[in-house]
């Protein structure tokens, strides 16, 4: 009886995973309005936890970009419209 040879396993990279902070960066937006939509939107959601921090992934930034675009539409300007 021998030892025998090890396996020729492919061990897969761990995932790339970011926070709310680097979300914001990318997006060039304040991290307050990142933390808005990750906070109510639960459709997107972290892909861990590392403690209390939340961790998404790549795909999470474009969720996040269509988030903040509708409710830039959605947003009213100053001085059309609105209680005066």
């Amino acid at each position: 009886m021998g030892i025998a040879p090890p396996l020729n396993r492919q061990v897969a990279p761990p995932p790339v995973l970011i926070t709310a902070g680097v979300i914001a960066s990318e997006l060039g937006q304040p991290i307050h309005r990142v933390v808005r939509v990750l906070a109510t939107r639960p459709w997107i959601k972290p892909a861990a936890l590392a403690g209390r921090v939340r961790l998404f992934d790549r795909r999470a930034i474009e969720q996040v970009r269509a988030e903040l675009a509708g409710i830039d539409r959605r947003r009213v300007p100053v001085g059309q419209g609105g209680a005066d």
